[in-house]
C-alpha cells in the first residue's frame, strides 16, 4: 500500500518571523463513501449490497447517538471514538461551566491493526 504526498510550504505558528518551510503533506486519492463500502463488503460475505447499507447507515447513526450521550463508542479492533472538549482555565472549580468550553472535537483512537498499517505504509511524491 502506498500514499502520495506533496511538499507544502508554512509559516512557524510559533515564530511569525521566521522562514517558511518546507512540509510533507499526505495527498487524498479520492474517497469511499457508505455506498462504496456497502458494495465492497457485499462482494466479500453473502450478505447484500442493501443489507450492508443498511447496517452501515445504522451503524453512523448510532455512533453519533451514543457520543451525543457522552459515551466512548468502542468498535473492536478498528478503534473508539469519544468526544472532547478544551476550555479556559479557571481559578477554582466552581467557575467552571459550559460557557468556559472553547473547543469540541470527537477523538478516534484506531485499534492494533489500523495503527500497524500506519507502520507499514510507502510514500511516493507526487510528481
Amino acid at each position: 500500500m502506498s500514499v502520495k504526498f506533496k511538499a507544502l510550504q508554512r509559516r512557524n505558528p510559533q515564530d511569525s518571523t521566521a522562514p517558511e518551510k518546507f512540509y510533507a503533506a499526505a495527498i487524498a486519492d479520492g474517497q469511499t463513501d457508505l455506498d462504496k463500502l456497502a458494495e465492497l463488503i457485499s462482494y466479500q460475505c453473502t450478505v447484500t449490497e442493501a443489507d450492508c447499507y443498511a447496517v452501515l447507515m445504522s451503524l453512523e447513526h448510532n455512533i453519533i447517538s451514543e457520543l451525543g450521550e457522552g459515551r466512548i463508542v468502542k468498535l473492536g479492533r478498528l478503534g473508539n471514538f469519544q468526544v472532547s472538549v478544551s476550555s479556559h482555565g479557571m481559578v477554582t472549580a466552581a467557575e467552571v461551566n459550559s460557557n468556559a468550553i472553547t473547543k469540541n472535537r470527537i477523538l478516534f483512537r484506531p485499534g492494533k491493526k489500523l495503527r500497524n498499517l500506519l507502520a507499514t505504509l510507502t510514500y511516493n511524491k507526487a510528481s
